[in-house]
Protein backbone atom coordinates (compact mmCIF):
# COMPACT_ATOMS: atom_id res chain seq x y z
CA UNK A 1 0.00 0.00 0.00
CA UNK A 2 1.23 3.55 -0.53
CA UNK A 3 2.09 5.60 2.54
CA UNK A 4 -0.61 8.21 1.91
CA UNK A 5 -3.33 5.59 2.11
CA UNK A 6 -1.65 3.95 5.10
CA UNK A 7 -1.81 7.30 6.92
CA UNK A 8 -5.59 7.37 6.42
CA UNK A 9 -6.09 3.95 8.00
CA UNK A 10 -5.34 3.45 11.67
CA UNK A 11 -3.58 0.33 12.89
CA UNK A 12 -6.55 -0.61 15.04
CA UNK A 13 -9.10 -0.89 12.27
CA UNK A 14 -7.00 -0.82 9.12
CA UNK A 15 -5.30 -4.21 9.14
CA UNK A 16 -8.46 -5.96 8.01
CA UNK A 17 -8.99 -3.41 5.27
CA UNK A 18 -5.43 -3.72 4.02
CA UNK A 19 -5.56 -7.49 4.07
CA UNK A 20 -8.90 -7.50 2.24
CA UNK A 21 -7.58 -5.06 -0.33
CA UNK A 22 -4.50 -7.16 -1.12
CA UNK A 23 -6.54 -10.36 -1.41
CA UNK A 24 -9.11 -8.57 -3.54
CA UNK A 25 -6.37 -7.14 -5.76
CA UNK A 26 -5.07 -10.66 -6.42
CA UNK A 27 -8.57 -11.89 -7.28
CA UNK A 28 -9.15 -8.94 -9.61
CA UNK A 29 -5.85 -9.55 -11.36
CA UNK A 30 -6.68 -13.22 -11.86
CA UNK A 31 -10.16 -12.32 -13.07
CA UNK A 32 -8.89 -9.72 -15.54
CA UNK A 33 -6.31 -12.17 -16.86
CA UNK A 34 -9.10 -14.68 -17.48
CA UNK A 35 -11.25 -12.00 -19.09
CA UNK A 36 -8.39 -11.25 -21.47
CA UNK A 37 -8.54 -14.84 -22.69
CA UNK A 38 -12.31 -14.46 -23.20
CA UNK A 39 -12.25 -11.38 -25.44
CA UNK A 40 -13.10 -13.37 -28.57
CA UNK A 41 -16.25 -14.63 -26.83
CA UNK A 42 -17.23 -11.09 -25.77
CA UNK A 43 -16.60 -9.77 -29.28
CA UNK A 44 -18.81 -12.53 -30.66
CA UNK A 45 -21.55 -11.74 -28.15
CA UNK A 46 -21.36 -8.07 -29.08
CA UNK A 47 -21.66 -8.74 -32.81
CA UNK A 48 -24.53 -11.17 -32.36
CA UNK A 49 -26.39 -8.90 -29.95
CA UNK A 50 -26.00 -5.85 -32.18
CA UNK A 51 -27.39 -7.74 -35.16
CA UNK A 52 -30.27 -9.20 -33.12
CA UNK A 53 -31.29 -5.87 -31.61
CA UNK A 54 -30.97 -3.97 -34.89
CA UNK A 55 -33.13 -6.63 -36.54
CA UNK A 56 -35.97 -6.12 -34.04
CA UNK A 57 -35.16 -8.59 -31.27
CA UNK A 58 -34.54 -7.68 -27.64
CA UNK A 59 -32.23 -8.45 -24.74
CA UNK A 60 -33.62 -9.63 -21.41
CA UNK A 61 -31.30 -9.60 -18.39
CA UNK A 62 -31.78 -11.35 -15.05
CA UNK A 63 -29.84 -11.23 -11.79
CA UNK A 64 -30.19 -10.78 -8.03
CA UNK A 65 -28.62 -8.22 -5.70
CA UNK A 66 -25.38 -6.86 -7.11
CA UNK A 67 -26.00 -8.83 -10.28
CA UNK A 68 -29.37 -7.09 -10.60
CA UNK A 69 -27.58 -3.76 -10.40
CA UNK A 70 -25.24 -4.86 -13.17
CA UNK A 71 -28.17 -6.11 -15.24
CA UNK A 72 -29.77 -2.66 -15.03
CA UNK A 73 -26.41 -1.04 -15.74
CA UNK A 74 -26.21 -2.97 -19.01
CA UNK A 75 -29.75 -2.22 -20.12
CA UNK A 76 -29.22 1.47 -19.36
CA UNK A 77 -26.17 1.48 -21.63
CA UNK A 78 -28.19 -0.08 -24.45
CA UNK A 79 -31.42 1.88 -24.17
CA UNK A 80 -29.38 5.04 -23.57
CA UNK A 81 -25.81 4.93 -24.79
CA UNK A 82 -22.36 3.71 -23.82
CA UNK A 83 -19.52 5.94 -25.09
CA UNK A 84 -20.90 7.27 -28.36
CA UNK A 85 -24.16 8.16 -30.04
CA UNK A 86 -26.20 5.39 -31.67
CA UNK A 87 -29.79 4.27 -31.98
CA UNK A 88 -31.54 3.13 -28.78
CA UNK A 89 -31.68 -0.65 -28.43
CA UNK A 90 -34.34 -2.83 -26.80
CA UNK A 91 -33.14 -4.21 -23.46
CA UNK A 92 -35.10 -5.04 -20.29
CA UNK A 93 -33.77 -5.68 -16.77
CA UNK A 94 -36.29 -8.17 -15.42
CA UNK A 95 -35.97 -7.14 -11.77
CA UNK A 96 -36.81 -3.51 -12.46
CA UNK A 97 -40.56 -3.84 -13.08
CA UNK A 98 -41.38 -3.85 -9.38
CA UNK A 99 -45.19 -4.12 -9.53
CA UNK A 100 -45.06 -7.08 -11.90
CA UNK A 101 -42.23 -8.61 -9.90
CA UNK A 102 -44.05 -8.42 -6.58
CA UNK A 103 -47.26 -9.76 -8.12
CA UNK A 104 -45.46 -12.71 -9.70
CA UNK A 105 -43.69 -13.57 -6.44
CA UNK A 106 -46.95 -13.28 -4.53
CA UNK A 107 -48.97 -15.41 -6.95
CA UNK A 108 -46.42 -17.87 -8.34
CA UNK A 109 -43.47 -17.92 -5.96
CA UNK A 110 -39.96 -16.51 -6.05
CA UNK A 111 -38.59 -19.04 -8.51
CA UNK A 112 -40.94 -17.70 -11.20
CA UNK A 113 -40.04 -14.02 -10.75
CA UNK A 114 -37.89 -13.88 -13.90
CA UNK A 115 -39.21 -16.88 -15.82
CA UNK A 116 -42.76 -15.57 -16.12
CA UNK A 117 -41.42 -12.30 -17.52
CA UNK A 118 -39.30 -14.26 -19.99
CA UNK A 119 -42.48 -16.01 -21.12
CA UNK A 120 -44.26 -12.65 -21.44
CA UNK A 121 -41.57 -10.67 -23.23
CA UNK A 122 -39.30 -13.23 -24.87
CA UNK A 123 -39.58 -14.38 -28.48
CA UNK A 124 -37.40 -16.71 -30.57
CA UNK A 125 -34.32 -14.76 -31.61
CA UNK A 126 -34.21 -12.73 -28.39
CA UNK A 127 -31.33 -13.13 -25.94
CA UNK A 128 -31.52 -13.78 -22.20
CA UNK A 129 -28.37 -12.86 -20.27
CA UNK A 130 -28.23 -14.42 -16.79
CA UNK A 131 -25.92 -12.96 -14.15
CA UNK A 132 -25.21 -15.08 -11.08
CA UNK A 133 -22.08 -15.00 -8.97
CA UNK A 134 -22.77 -18.50 -7.66
CA UNK A 135 -24.38 -19.85 -10.80
CA UNK A 136 -26.94 -21.47 -8.51
CA UNK A 137 -29.69 -18.88 -7.95
CA UNK A 138 -32.95 -20.79 -8.38
CA UNK A 139 -34.90 -17.94 -9.99
CA UNK A 140 -32.15 -17.37 -12.55
CA UNK A 141 -31.93 -21.09 -13.34
CA UNK A 142 -35.69 -21.32 -13.90
CA UNK A 143 -35.51 -18.29 -16.19
CA UNK A 144 -32.70 -19.83 -18.23
CA UNK A 145 -34.62 -23.07 -18.57
CA UNK A 146 -37.80 -21.24 -19.64
CA UNK A 147 -35.88 -19.17 -22.17
CA UNK A 148 -34.42 -22.23 -23.83
CA UNK A 149 -37.86 -23.84 -24.01
CA UNK A 150 -39.15 -20.73 -25.79
CA UNK A 151 -36.32 -20.54 -28.32
CA UNK A 152 -34.31 -17.67 -26.83
CA UNK A 153 -30.52 -17.68 -26.91
CA UNK A 154 -29.16 -17.91 -23.35
CA UNK A 155 -25.86 -16.48 -22.11
CA UNK A 156 -24.45 -16.57 -18.60
CA UNK A 157 -22.04 -14.46 -16.57
CA UNK A 158 -21.09 -16.49 -13.50
CA UNK A 159 -18.38 -17.16 -10.95
CA UNK A 160 -16.35 -20.33 -10.78
CA UNK A 161 -17.43 -23.23 -12.98
CA UNK A 162 -18.83 -25.79 -13.06
CA UNK A 163 -22.12 -24.62 -11.63
CA UNK A 164 -25.78 -25.26 -12.51
CA UNK A 165 -26.10 -22.19 -14.73
CA UNK A 166 -23.23 -23.25 -17.00
CA UNK A 167 -25.19 -26.39 -17.88
CA UNK A 168 -28.33 -24.43 -18.85
CA UNK A 169 -26.89 -21.63 -20.99
CA UNK A 170 -25.87 -21.77 -24.63
CA UNK A 171 -22.67 -19.90 -23.79
CA UNK A 172 -21.09 -18.81 -20.51
CA UNK A 173 -18.30 -16.56 -19.31
CA UNK A 174 -17.30 -17.93 -15.89
CA UNK A 175 -14.85 -15.95 -13.73
CA UNK A 176 -12.57 -18.41 -11.85
CA UNK A 177 -11.98 -16.50 -8.61
CA UNK A 178 -13.19 -17.10 -5.04
CA UNK A 179 -14.43 -13.64 -4.10
CA UNK A 180 -18.02 -12.84 -5.03
CA UNK A 181 -17.18 -9.13 -4.96
CA UNK A 182 -14.36 -9.64 -7.45
CA UNK A 183 -16.59 -11.75 -9.70
CA UNK A 184 -19.15 -8.95 -9.85
CA UNK A 185 -16.50 -6.35 -10.61
CA UNK A 186 -15.07 -8.47 -13.41
CA UNK A 187 -18.62 -8.92 -14.72
CA UNK A 188 -18.92 -5.13 -14.92
CA UNK A 189 -15.75 -4.94 -17.01
CA UNK A 190 -17.20 -7.68 -19.22
CA UNK A 191 -20.43 -5.69 -19.56
CA UNK A 192 -18.52 -2.61 -20.69
CA UNK A 193 -16.44 -4.66 -23.13
CA UNK A 194 -19.67 -6.15 -24.50
CA UNK A 195 -21.08 -2.65 -24.99
CA UNK A 196 -17.92 -1.56 -26.82
CA UNK A 197 -18.09 -4.60 -29.12
CA UNK A 198 -21.79 -4.00 -29.76
CA UNK A 199 -21.24 -0.32 -30.53
CA UNK A 200 -18.51 -1.18 -33.02
CA UNK A 201 -20.86 -3.55 -34.82
CA UNK A 202 -23.70 -0.99 -34.86
CA UNK A 203 -21.33 1.61 -36.31
CA UNK A 204 -20.09 -0.87 -38.93
CA UNK A 205 -23.63 -1.66 -40.05
CA UNK A 206 -24.44 2.05 -40.26
CA UNK A 207 -21.35 2.64 -42.44
CA UNK A 208 -22.27 -0.30 -44.66
CA UNK A 209 -25.75 1.14 -45.23
CA UNK A 210 -24.31 4.52 -46.19
CA UNK A 211 -21.80 3.06 -48.65
CA UNK A 212 -23.93 0.32 -50.25
CA UNK A 213 -25.48 1.55 -53.52
CA UNK A 214 -29.24 1.06 -53.87
CA UNK A 215 -30.34 -2.05 -55.73
CA UNK A 216 -31.82 -1.89 -59.19
CA UNK A 217 -35.21 -2.72 -57.72
CA UNK A 218 -34.95 0.12 -55.28
CA UNK A 219 -34.03 2.57 -58.06
CA UNK A 220 -36.97 1.47 -60.09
Amino acid sequence: MNSALDDLITESDGAGGRRWFHEHYVDLALGLDHLTTSLDRIEGWGRHLADALLDGHRLLVAGNGGSAAEAQHLTAELVGRFEGERVPLAAIALHAETSSLSAIVNDYGQDEMFARQVAAHGRPGDVLLCLSTSGASANVLVAARRARELGLLTWGLTGQAPNPLTALCDDVLAVPVRSGAAVQEIHLVAVHALCAALDARVARRARDRRTTPPSAGARA
